[in-house]
């Protein structure tokens, strides 16, 4: 643990995609959100740059950082160059130093070799042109990707190999704490942000829980959370998910989070 590299509680606006951002930012002030990932999904639609612009005015408002762009854009994909061009344009113009992207719609064991080098390739094309912006690319760690299990993460960092990629970290429903424990150890190279949400697995679809009910091991989590060598900007630890998108349930859970990142 680095205690003069403090964890800050944030926020991903797809916590609540039903309020506008005019409604969200306010809320999110009140309850300590020092800091918001913006989806493009719903919030800063990819290549709005009046949005965008909005949107960072609204944050400067309420003194809130508007860090990283969540954008959708896939690695792998035909159009992703042109999309990560619109996307990276919405994040310089969001003010935000990150963007996260994804590695592909599938896990590499349902890839080709030839989709699996196209994958790379684009990452670290997208993480060039961001460099020239001083905006750094975070990869999703997801489930259907080519980061669903540590392993295959860490050889996807290393063949892209480049000094402006990163990778977010977030909890697989149903693994253990021990195996989560490895993956932010063996991850932090090239760690950059954390989502959190405290989920079950369940046959249907997994079970959104308080995040009080997982504080015992978020805390281990964050405790163990080391800042790779190359991240110099805020780690941030994102609410990203609340049980039945309740907004009390979310003051609880944010209640949490700032406790968890304090104990930092």
């Amino acid at each position: 643990m680095n205690t003069d590299d403090p964890v800050i509680p944030a926020l991903c606006s797809v916590t609540f995609r039903s309020l506008s951002a005019e409604e969200l930012v306010p809320i999110a002030s009140r309850n300590g959100v020092k800091a918001i990932e913006w989806g493009a999904d719903v919030h800063v639609p990819l290549g709005d740059l009046s949005r965008a612009e909005q949107v960072a005015d609204l944050c400067r408002q309420h003194d809130i950082s508007a860090d990283s762009y969540g954008s959708y854009v896939r690695a792998g994909d035909e159009e992703a160059g042109v999309e990560f061009a619109q996307a990276l344009a919405s994040t310089k113009a969001l003010g935000a130093n990150n963007i996260r992207v994804w590695a592909g719609r599938n896990t590499p064991d349902q890839l080709s070799a030839t989709q699996r080098q196209n994958i790379v390739a684009d990452l670290a094309a997208m993480a060039d042109a961001a460099a020239l912006h001083d905006i750094s690319v975070s990869i999703e760690y997801h489930r259907n990707t080519m980061t669903e299990r540590l392993t295959d993460t860490v050889q996807l960092l290393e063949q892209a190999n480049h000094d402006n990629l990163f990778t977010y970290w977030q909890p697989v429903p149903g693994r253990a704490l021990e195996e989560r424990l490895e993956e932010i150890t063996t991850l932090s190279p090239w760690l950059s942000h954390v989502h959190v949400f405290h989920w079950l697995p369940a046959e249907d679809a997994d079970e959104r829980r308080p995040l009080i009910e997982g504080r015992e091991y978020w805390s281990a989590l964050l405790q163990r959370w080391e800042t790779s060598p190359r991240w110099t900007k805020p780690r941030l630890a994102m609410l990203e998910f609340v049980a039945d998108n309740d907004e009390v349930q979310f003051r609880q859970d944010m209640r949490v989070l700032r406790e968890l990142c304090t104990a930092c």
